[in-house]
């Protein structure tokens, strides 16, 4: 196929309904990609210019992965007959190949929890069924339990201030998009909270030296991080 004939493939594509391909089955999939040419119709009732644009908005689809892409590129440099196999099986094992690096690099990251890698991992000894829909959906389940188990450890642990416990109480009675809030600023922002009731408590306590009022002031006046990093460290250097 000819770089101008795929360029106007692609327009075709972009112009037409996004189709969410990652979030469906193979056969769903494809014909959600044709269903404005289609109708949903089945591979083997597509025309072949139908067959064409199905493949280009696979490649146009940002959440395609790598081994999608590559596959899709190759159906579209072969013949129909190519182009036909791909959508009728060969999406399906190339996403599955994606997935699978998907769920490997989810394995191998240092911040995933308990829970993520416990699913992950029966994931990848499980079906290619099963790998789709540990990324759909089993993946965000794990993360909410290993989110609820942080949390958890937050509220027991003694140093946690008042805030930080407010907010980390809050967040285990709501979702589990509060509770990733949470995580991801809600307690930094709580702990702020904390430090800065901490920092004015240094200032107004008269057994407090002069120079540790001042650092504390000036700690008042910096970033979250600093006044953090007084809290925990800076005042017991202050002489």
């Amino acid at each position: 196929m000819t770089r101008t004939t795929r360029a106007a493939l692609l327009l075709a594509a972009t112009a037409l309904t996004p189709a969410l391909l990652l979030s469906t089955p193979a056969s769903a999939a494809v014909q959600t990609a044709t269903a404005s040419a289609t109708a949903s119709a089945p591979v083997d009732q597509m025309s072949d210019d139908d067959v064409r644009v199905a493949i280009a908005r696979i490649l146009a689809d940002p959440a395609s992965g790598r081994a999608v892409i590559r596959e899709a590129n190759k159906a579209l440099d072969g013949t129909i007959a190519d182009q036909r196999a791909f959508l009728e099986t060969g999406y399906r094992l190339a996403q599955a190949e994606d997935d699978r690096v998907a769920i490997a690099r989810i394995l191998a990251d240092p911040a995933s929890g308990v829970a993520v890698k416990r699913e992950a991992g029966k994931a990848l000894d499980g079906t290619m069924d099963d790998q789709r829909a540990f990324l759909e959906t089993g993946y965000r389940l794990a993360q909410a339990e290993d989110d609820r188990v942080a949390i958890a450890r937050i509220l027991a642990d003694p140093k946690s201030g008042v805030a930080v416990k407010r907010e980390a109480g809050k967040a285990l009675d709501g979702t589990m998009d509060d509770q990733r809030a949470f995580l991801e600023t809600g307690y930094r922002l709580a702990q702020g909270e904390d430090d800065r009731v901490a920092a004015l408590r240094i200032i107004a306590d008269p057994k407090s030296s002069a120079a540790l009022r001042a650092a504390a002031s000036a700690a008042l006046d910096g970033t979250l991080e600093e006044l953090r990093y007084f809290i925990a460290v800076g005042q017991y250097q202050v002489h």
